[in-house]
């Protein structure tokens, strides 16, 4: 039983195509090359996400009613956390193998748990605490070889400096996330995606003095192509919470990790490393245990709220 929740495989499917969509993104910006400015990129994917947002509210009804906000302030300051957590991230893909770019990522919901518990004052007990902890273990594991690389210097500094930004843009990932739950209290869904998209285009255009030079027609046009996927994939991701609770679609997010290794091989020759590998296992191990024990712990409270005695 799912409760309010009567297609949880429609749920799946959509997470699993918005995976899809996500990584052929993230495809799309390492080939655009490692020589354009990581604000130009984002600007690019965040601008053209709107096409695709705009013409999907227009084609419901909800263009007009997705401008009306309560909280413009909160929506300005999840886009410039947002915008930022994604520049640090963009910065790491186009320097680190594919593979170990996702895999790093996977620390932001770790991450969110801790923030969740520090700002929202969400109860974290001992079992999600220690989940939180063996998967920060996990990313440690997989960021260590890059991150010695510093003290070498040269051409593995570049890589070093992607872990870490990855690492950067994580942890701005969660705390977005805590924003973004701030804001579901008061504000509609396609709001947020809608502001989100529109305050990161606009963020990442007072970039435009560090570092934009006029590219390649190859790589504009890839870069609009990763952002027709980031749109489509934000789209698809908000879709399938309405038919699938999150402990039952959030597993398939790791998916995300073979499609990166295959793609890697392939397109860039990244083999991953038997380091990278163990560490992934682990961060993998403590995100689904920590969705696990959330659902749990869900249906222990919807079982004790039907044994409460009405009171009349």
């Amino acid at each position: 039983m799912h409760g309010e929740y009567p297609h949880p495989l429609k749920g799946i499917s959509l997470k699993v195509f918005s995976v899809v969509v996500f990584v052929a993104m993230s495809t799309l910006i390492k080939a655009a090359g490692n020589n354009i400015a990581t604000g130009q990129i984002t600007f690019y994917r965040s601008a053209f996400a709107m096409v695709p947002i705009l013409a999907y509210l227009a084609f419901t009804g909800h263009l007009r009613t997705a401008f009306h906000t309560k909280d413009i302030f909160g929506h300005l300051m999840r886009g410039f956390i947002g915008i930022v957590s994604m520049s640090f991230g963009f910065y790491g893909l186009v320097h680190l193998p594919l593979p170990e770019a996702i895999a790093i990522g996977y620390a932001m919901p770790l991450l969110a748990v801790v923030f969740a518990a520090v700002f929202l004052k969400e109860t974290v007990r001992i079992y999600r605490w220690t989940a939180v902890l063996v998967g920060l273990v996990g990313v440690v594991i997989i960021t260590w070889p890059r991150l010695t690389l510093l003290d070498q210097g040269g051409l593995g500094t570049g890589e070093a400096l992607g872990a870490l930004a990855v690492l950067a843009s994580a942890t701005l990932g969660a705390v977005a996330m805590v924003l973004v739950r701030k804001l579901l209290a008061r504000e509609k869904t396609h709001t947020i995606v809608l502001y989100f998209s529109l305050s990161a285009s606009c963020f990442s255009l007072l970039t435009l003095p560090l570092g934009w030079e006029p590219m390649p027609l190859s790589s504009f046009l890839l870069l609009m192509m990763a952002g027709f996927c980031g749109g489509i994939a934000q789209l698809l991701l908000t879709q399938s919470y309405r038919y699938a609770d999150m402990s039952t679609i959030a597993p398939f997010e790791y998916t995300s990790i073979l499609l990166g290794i295959i793609i890697g091989y392939f397109l860039f020759d990244d083999v991953p490393t038997r380091t990278m590998l163990v560490g992934t296992a682990i961060v993998i191990s403590a995100g689904i245990f920590i969705i696990w024990r959330e659902h749990k712990l869900g249906l222990e409270r919807r079982g004790a709220r039907k044994h409460i005695t009405p009171q009349g």
